[in-house]
């Protein structure tokens, strides 16, 4: 796997090698990402592609200055989670015309019978449960405790300072805890 500097070397040096290698290094977070941030799973791949399309467009237009500045990892995570934002706000904008019912906003933490009946899986029910985090909450429990990146990258994509990153996700972890109690004892 590449490093960073390496990476942006890379980058600077030929585009379109340096922006494969780029996506075979933070493909996988990425994705990861997008499967938790996605309003729905269907959507998660179209949303990861996008944010790889956005990146690569947007670093055709950078100096090799400006890519050596870059730190690729929060770079593409940002631009990930601002193709999830503007995808829910131009979804809202956007009236249905295909006569479906509009999709839930959130994944809803209460199983349906088909959830209950293929499984009481503690990750299905945390993901479920991750669903209905405020979108800052979400964000960085993911980023901090399923992905495992660092405070620091987390407060980067975040746009905030490492402590607010720390304390979204530790208002995330609380909640997430308090959540899964009640429903465990709803059970």
């Amino acid at each position: 796997m590449a490093d960073d500097e390496q990476l942006r070397a890379a980058l600077s040096e030929d585009l379109d090698a340096g922006f494969e290698a780029l996506v075979r290094t933070h493909g996988d977070v990425v994705h990861a990402v997008a499967r938790r941030t996605a309003e729905r799973a269907a959507d998660a791949e179209d949303l990861a592609a996008e944010a790889f399309l956005r990146a690569y467009r947007a670093l055709r237009g950078y100096d090799p200055d400006r890519i050596a500045r870059l730190d690729l990892r929060p770079w593409l995570l940002t631009i990930l989670l601002n193709t999830a934002r503007n995808d829910r706000r131009d979804a809202a904008r956007r009236p249905r015309t295909d006569g479906a019912a509009d999709p839930p906003d959130r994944a809803s933490p209460a199983p349906g019978p088909a959830e209950r009946a293929e499984g009481t899986d503690l990750g299905d029910r945390l993901a479920a449960l991750l669903a209905t985090l405020p979108v800052a909450q979400r964000t960085a429990v993911v980023l901090r405790h399923v992905v495992d990146l660092p405070v620091a990258e987390v407060a980067a994509v975040l746009a905030c300072s490492e402590g607010t990153a720390r304390s979204h996700a530790a208002r995330g972890l609380a909640a997430l805890r308090t959540r899964l109690t009640s429903t465990e004892e709803t059970s």
